[in-house]
């Protein structure tokens, strides 16, 4: 489902926006259960789960569009998708905007990197000319008006690393000319550069990017949701969170099953994962149970 008219009012409203990661039907489905109002399909996350790869150009549209349908299918939140550079030149964008749209996307973010992309906090990456930047952002655009004018389009620069903080504000005003509902600027790499940019860009929503969430990294700092909103920030997206938490609690878990598996007698290590009654809600399990006890009377 769309549901992108609840991503414009709470974009509009004064409090800011929390959007945290999902990569596919579970985690989608606690974002929503645990309370939190979106989420945001990370191309990152996608390409680390389903392959155990870094972010750098190996998951495609069909991919991303079939994760999309998986997650949008099953939640009530909307979700914001991650469609890398468009997948091409501009005709790409315009499809996949198209595609993601049909999909339930209620946001679509596309980039002005270079293909194959790289994670916005990797070293390497390089963008494509200005004119070109806009002229996608225009597609996106297009796209969007002839399926569904509530859909929202997400113009996002790494031109911060590539070029210069000013380079980056210029093309994020451009794309908001050009009709781009959210702007961000990836990487940024303090403070006073998040602010300029809350400062000097005008019509869109800005949006920041604050990885883990719990953690610090080496590329953008980590500033705690409420300082951003003071800033001026609209959104912030947390992408790493729930990858890196999965990750940890997999590792720990199945340190816990290795303890078990060499002691002597019974071994329990019950915090390491849910109920099995909790778990069978999170899937969906009564609802299955219920239409099968509906058609087996029939």
């Amino acid at each position: 489902m769309h549901e992108s008219k609840r991503v414009a009012e709470s974009l509009a409203s004064p409090d800011i926006t929390i959007v945290p990661g999902v990569y596919d039907g579970i985690s989608a489905n606690l974002v929503d259960k645990m309370g939190f109002e979106m989420g945001f399909l990370s191309g990152a996350g996608v390409s680390n789960s389903r392959l155990a790869r870094p972010d750098i150009g190996f998951i495609n549209q069909t991919e991303i569009s079939s994760q999309t349908s998986y997650i949008t299918d099953m939640v009530d939140i909307p979700i914001w998708v991650d469609a890398d550079t468009g997948y091409g030149n501009a005709v790409n964008v315009y499809d996949t905007v198209r595609t993601l749209g049909g999909a339930g996307a209620a946001v679509v973010m596309i980039e002005d990197q270079e293909w194959p992309k790289r994670c916005g906090h990797m070293d390497g990456k390089s963008i494509i000319p200005f004119e070109e930047a806009v002229a996608k952002v225009e597609a996106a655009v297009q796209a969007r008006n002839e399926i569904d004018k509530d859909l929202l389009i997400k113009a996002r620069t790494d031109a911060a690393g590539t070029h210069s903080i000013d380079e980056a504000i210029q093309r994020l005003n451009a794309f908001s000319e050009a009709g781009a509902d959210i702007v961000f600027p990836d990487a940024l790499l303090t403070k006073e550069h998040i602010s300029r940019a809350a400062n000097e860009i005008s019509g869109a929503r800005l949006s920041v990017n604050m990885g883990f969430g719990l953690r610090s990294r080496p590329t953008t700092p980590l500033i705690p949701a409420k300082e951003l909103e003071e800033i001026g920030v609209d959104s912030v997206i947390y992408p790493r969170l729930i990858t890196a938490a999965a990750t940890k609690g997999m590792k720990d878990a199945l340190e816990s099953l290795k303890k078990a598996t060499t002691t002597q007698g019974e071994y329990q290590d019950p915090e390491k994962v849910v109920s099995w009654e909790y778990y069978m809600e999170l899937i969906g399990q009564p609802e299955a149970e219920a239409l099968e006890e509906k058609f087996s009377n029939k």
